[in-house]
């Protein structure tokens, strides 16, 4: 085998012409012969003993020559690829240039790891807001501490919004039950939402064990088969609850937490708040970090890069549809999409990840980052006690060469982040309002209102 050219095209795209020699394809042919020679029928043979010059000469020389390509291909382009010490990325398209007695050629076509170049990724200036937290904020947790510990109170009235009504229903196309069209027993929060647009409203006013039969109008944009569509829903009001929400007082502080007085609750819900919306500014400061890191590099992604990523963040959505109990093809029916549709959006921000995968490696060069075995066992017993789990339990669950590769990526980000300048984000000033004489006059027959 020799490498008769190596030839650099655009996105990280190589071309690689191999020849193989006539004694390397001459071996590849007696493998070839002796691997397929017990399928083919020579007159006078048993199956498997005829001569290889005897079936060359009934069926051509040439009878061996795929088989044998398909031999010595995967080798004679590993070879290349060692001896051009070239990093490549997906599978080669292979063009068989020539085939022969001689030997044969093919041409090989691969996307190579690219050539990365680092801007600038140290002393940046990034964006930081201050965190602050108002006592409106507190009271908003509260309140939604409080709605969390509501209690149900039934109601012998009819339905009125904001109440809880729990209902039976059944849906009927041109007088006929559609898939998915009943329930029962359904807790439904009139106003919420939840159910095709003027549903609910038309439950209003209903009384507990009335039955009604609502006539409801389809949306456009619903999914195919019932969009656009009248339909009919038989509704039937089992029930109508109301949500007490508890006083926030003392007493409430002492049945939802640790604390006897709601200044205490609230001292501790302000310090929670903080602290989540530090983690959340540390979180976001990263990330327009590593963004600027990625926009500032210079490399020539080759495609298939991006498209692997974007199958992978598709496989991960997957996977998160399958934790809710639905498949991509049900979600397909649901949003009228494809999954060559999906595909497509996940590229952009698979091309990103790609950019900012790029990055870190390209500063863990730069750098001469390095994780010792130190760190990773320092890793594990970290987690073993975030988890509280045994060191050497979590080891089975966590790969080595992961979390290797997750500190080397850690390592990278804080190289960055550490030495980044945080400044004030830049608040886009409103535009000043009209004075009262530049203002234009009110039309005849209205009036002006001062706000």
């Amino acid at each position: 085998m020799s490498v008769k050219n190596c030839e650099k095209l655009e996105k990280s795209m190589v071309k690689l012409t191999v020849e193989v020699s006539a004694a390397d394809f001459e071996a590849a042919v007696e493998k070839a012969y002796r691997k397929q020679r017990g399928k083919i029928s020579m007159p006078g043979f048993r199956p498997g003993k005829a001569p290889r010059k005897m079936i060359e000469k009934m069926y051509g020389a040439e009878i061996f020559y795929e088989e044998a390509v398909n031999i010595l291909l995967p080798d004679a382009y590993g070879e290349a690829v060692k001896e051009k010490e070239l990093e490549v990325v997906g599978y080669p398209q292979v063009e068989l240039l020539s085939v022969g007695k001689d030997g044969c050629s093919f041409a090989a076509t691969v996307a190579v790891y690219p050539e990365v170049t680092l801007g600038q990724y140290k002393g940046l200036e990034i964006p930081k807001a201050e965190v602050k937290v108002l006592a409106a904020d507190v009271n908003a947790r509260l309140k939604e501490m409080a709605d969390r510990n509501a209690r149900m109170e039934d109601q012998d009235r009819p339905v009125k919004k904001g109440d809880f009504a729990n209902i039976d229903f059944e849906g009927f196309l041109d007088g006929k039950p559609f898939d998915g069209g009943k329930g029962e027993s359904y807790d439904l929060e009139i106003g919420s939402g939840t159910f095709v647009p003027g549903f609910e409203e038309k439950l209003i006013g209903m009384a507990v064990g009335e039955e009604r039969d609502i006539d409801i109008t389809f949306p456009e944009n619903y999914h195919e088969g019932l969009a656009g569509k009248d339909v009919v829903f038989h509704v039937k009001v089992n029930g109508v609850k109301v949500k007490e929400l508890p006083a926030i007082d003392d007493e409430f502080a002492k049945d939802v937490s640790e604390f006897d007085t709601l200044a205490e609750l609230k001292k501790d819900v302000k310090a929670k708040i903080i602290a989540e919306r530090e983690e959340a500014g540390r979180q976001a400061f990263e990330d327009i970090a590593m963004e600027h890191v990625a926009d500032n590099l210079t490399a020539d992604v080759p495609d298939v890069m991006v498209e692997e990523q974007a199958r992978a963040l598709v496989q991960n959505f997957a996977r998160q549809l399958q934790g809710q109990g639905m498949t991509v093809e049900q979600y397909m029916q649901m949003t009228g999409g494809s999954v060559d549709g999906l595909l497509e959006e996940a590229k952009a921000p698979a091309a990103r990840q790609v950019k900012m995968d790029l990055a870190i490696a390209a500063i863990v060069k730069e750098e001469n980052i390095e994780v010792s075995d130190e760190d990773v066992e320092a890793e594990y017993q970290k987690r073993a006690e975030q988890f509280k789990m045994d060191v050497e339990t979590l080891k089975k669950y966590i790969d080595r060469a992961v979390l290797h590769e997750q500190l080397l990526r850690d390592k990278a980000i804080a190289v960055v982040v550490d030495s980044a300048v945080p400044v004030k984000p830049v608040v886009e000033k409103e535009k000043p309002k009209k004075k009262a004489s530049e203002e234009e006059p009110a039309e005849d027959g209205q009036e002006e209102t001062a706000e």
